[in-house]
């Protein structure tokens, strides 16, 4: 396989996971990468000690007071030329993405699309932090709004997008002049690497202060650094409904903020006059993109008697036509689950439809042969169940 977008991304085989914008740490403790697409080792992103967490959130602190001085348009400036970052880098990030976590090429192009929307977003937002202005009791006097930033942003963001929940929260935060502090997944942290490599040089360019984004890496004890840091003014967490329930006790319990993106359990309702085309379209690409490891995945099927066996046919003939295999061949549509772990929770889940009386409508199960030696390819599957 071509592996020149990693040397394009500014990887190495061990990486420094520890990073203030320009300047980056190595602690010599590692977290190792695999990729699910062929079982190969990508590299190790070395984890973020407390010493070096302190001293993250310490530079953090001291850059959060130049940069919310900075005018909210300049700030704008800067978000606008990391977009343009990405645009050169976006077929290279999306391979690391697809590569990394195991989502279609296409929907690492997409991801790393979403990034340069929402930069976009930011710098057309850089001129709009408006405030209200109101009439007070006295004459010829007006009172005005004003919005000030928080402060220390903490990011803890999931593997199935391991780089646009980052930019979607730090882009925003970063032209309302707070600073960011982020932990990627420790599933795919060669990602927030890159991410932070690109990003370096438009930082460097522009002389912002050693803080304003940065990079801190490891499991969940290091996510707990910030959840239980009075100085990190709000945390952002995206991933299970499990772990959003300790963020957000956690947090609250020092009187932080939280922002939580959690799981779900989405159905599609499927009535009589419904044109089955886009019906079948819209529940076969929302059921099994990202491998159906996603928040926004369709995972059930809500369908009125009527139509119930043509949508049932139809849609098992869409699935028989799927082609599952590596995520980088633009041929085929849907890739590995992330890790092993991953599918023992699918062939956990396969048991509990049987045990409960569900009828397979599409089977499924582990994909074996040469292609799918990672042993991370799985069978989109659909089950009838009773709807309790």
């Amino acid at each position: 396989m071509d592996k020149r977008f990693l040397k394009q991304l500014g990887l190495r085989k061990h990486n420094a996971g520890t990073s203030t914008g320009m300047d980056s740490t190595n602690s010599g403790k590692y977290l190792q990468s695999t990729s699910p697409v062929d079982n190969e080792w990508i590299g190790s992103v070395s984890k973020t000690s407390r010493e070096e967490y302190d001293k993250v959130i310490q530079k953090a602190e001291e850059a959060f007071l130049v940069w919310r001085e900075i005018p909210a348009p300049r700030r704008g400036e800067i978000v606008r030329q990391y977009g343009e970052e990405l645009r050169k880098h976006k077929d290279a990030l999306g391979r690391l993405v697809s590569y990394e976590m195991g989502k279609s090429l296409q929907e690492g192009w997409g991801e790393v699309q979403e990034m340069i929307d929402i930069c976009d977003f930011a710098v057309g937002l850089s001129r709009q932090l408006y405030g209200l202005t109101m009439h007070s009791e006295r004459p010829h006097h007006r009172m005005y709004e004003q919005w000030h930033p928080l402060g220390i942003v903490g990011i803890i963001s999931a593997f199935n997008f391991p780089v646009a929940v980052w930019s979607w929260n730090a882009m925003i935060a970063m032209v309302c002049g707070d600073v960011c502090v982020w932990k990627p997944s420790e599933k795919v942290p060669l990602c927030g690497v890159a991410c932070q490599n690109i990003l370096r040089n438009v930082l460097e360019a522009n002389e912002v202060p050693e803080g304003v984004s940065s990079l801190i890496n490891g499991d969940y004890r290091v996510g707990e650094f910030m959840t239980k840091d009075p100085r990190v003014a709000l945390v952002s967490a995206t991933g299970s409904t499990r772990m959003g329930k300790i963020v957000g006790a956690t947090v609250a319990g020092r009187l932080g903020r939280s922002l939580l993106e959690l799981g779900g359990n989405n159905a599609i309702i499927i009535t009589p006059s419904s044109d089955l085309n886009l019906v079948l379209t819209g529940a076969l690409f929302g059921a099994v993109g990202t491998a159906g490891q996603r928040c926004t995945t369709t995972r059930r099927l809500i369908i009125h008697e009527s139509i119930f066996e043509e949508v049932k046919q139809k849609l098992a003939k869409a699935y028989g036509q799927l082609r599952i295999g590596n995520p980088l061949d633009e041929h085929n549509h849907v890739g590995p689950l992330i890790d092993k772990g991953a599918v023992d929770n699918y062939l956990h889940a396969l048991r509990q439809i049987k045990e409960q009386g569900g009828r397979m409508i599409v089977e499924g199960g582990v994909l074996e042969g040469e292609a799918y030696a990672s042993g991370c390819y799985v069978k989109p599957c659909i089950a009838e169940v009773e709807n309790h």
